[in-house]
């Protein structure tokens, strides 16, 4: 039997099997973040293709927390009412959608990546004055952020929560919080970004407290049934920076928060990190958070064969494999990987006449 097809319970959910979707930004949202057609397609195709959990793009949690002004939000009642004939749909097509709630912090307000400037975008075309945990910009054509007080922070915090709680609301079943790729929780983390020097800096436990506080909360709100993830950069590929040893540490702090599984990303705090990119290349990360902190991990980065996706399972090196680009190539890759492993491949009726 193939390990990728097998059932994985996360606490009163039950993925059908071990493929997800990362989350991949869209920029495609309506006017103040609401998800669209494009949504309802992009993602309910990758259900039809029988992905078993689907994560939607980084959602902001409030509006400043967008990366660009076409990202989607759950900040809302009426991001509630736009998200529901999309959950529903990829329930009814055996998938379970579960929610990205993130914030940008100094990453936020820029242009999506297709346009034709780069940077930060302006007031007058959209944009608003950033935060984050300090005062410096990630880059010079960035926006400079504001530095978040602990009045602040609690606000964020607060945001979270209560995005977690419309999450449900908006029939997703799952909720993954995001603490990669340079946007606000990672900004706290990693010592690259973080130069604070009060409860919320200096040493690891201080970094670490906002990210813990979120995740409590998330899992405060969210109830004892439903499993709540994290997205972390597991190291910023930088001397100096946020480690796998650190990440360890994290992990074990995480779990004990009520986080049931962590999606073991990297990178996204430095824009000079020296990232050695290829096949899997972040699988030997998710395997040590599995090993040494003992908590279920999502391996991601460059999973492309089928073969390669269940000697991950199978080998203990992750428990859940998340695909990003070749889904974006292949809606159906979950169904060709099933027949290619000795798996039941079960096409939708509507298909089965092409087999």
């Amino acid at each position: 039997m193939s390990a990728l097809f097998t059932p994985l319970a996360l606490r009163g959910v039950t993925l059908p099997n071990r493929v997800a979707m990362a989350p991949m930004c869209q920029y495609s949202a309506g006017p103040d973040g609401l998800p669209t057609d494009w949504h309802r397609i992009h993602l309910g195709s990758r259900a039809v293709g029988g992905v078993g959990l689907i994560i939607t793009e980084a959602t902001a949690v409030v509006p400043e927390g967008r990366i660009s002004p076409q990202d989607t939000g759950l900040w809302s009642g009426a991001h509630v009412d736009a998200w529901r004939p999309i959950t529903a749909f990829l329930t009814g097509q055996g998938a379970v959608p579960a929610v990205q709630l993130a914030h940008a912090g100094f990453k936020a307000s820029t242009y999506r990546p297709w346009a034709a400037r780069r940077g930060g975008v302006p007031d007058a075309e959209g944009g608003w004055t950033p935060v984050g945990p300090g005062s410096e910009p990630f880059l010079p054509d960035h926006r400079r952020p504001t530095a978040l007080d602990e009045a602040g922070i609690a606000r964020v915090v607060e945001a979270f929560a209560v995005a977690a709680g419309r999450a449900l609301d908006a029939g997703f079943r799952a909720v993954e919080i995001h603490a990669a790729h340079g946007y606000l929780l990672h900004e706290f983390l990693s010592p690259l970004t973080n130069r604070r020097d009060d409860a919320y800096g200096g040493d690891r436990a201080g970094r670490m407290r906002l990210t813990l506080e979120v995740a409590r909360a998330v899992r405060a709100t969210v109830g004892a049934a439903v499993p709540v993830l994290t997205r972390i950069s597991a190291t910023d590929w930088v001397d100096g920076g946020w480690t796998v040893e650190d990440s360890v540490v994290l992990v074990g702090e995480l779990a004990a928060a009520g986080v049931d599984l962590v999606d073991a990303s990297s990178g996204g705090a430095s824009a000079g990190a020296s990232i050695p990119v290829g096949p899997g290349y972040q699988v030997p990360l998710a395997a040590r958070i599995r090993r040494e902190a003992g908590v279920p991990t999502g391996a991601v980065g460059l999973i492309v064969e089928p073969e390669q996706a269940e000697q991950i399972v199978a080998g203990g090196e992750a428990d859940l494999v998340l695909l990003g680009r070749e889904l974006l190539r292949d809606p159906y890759w979950p169904r060709r990987a099933a027949a290619k492993l000795g798996a039941t491949p079960d096409w939708p009726n509507q298909y089965t006449r092409a087999f």
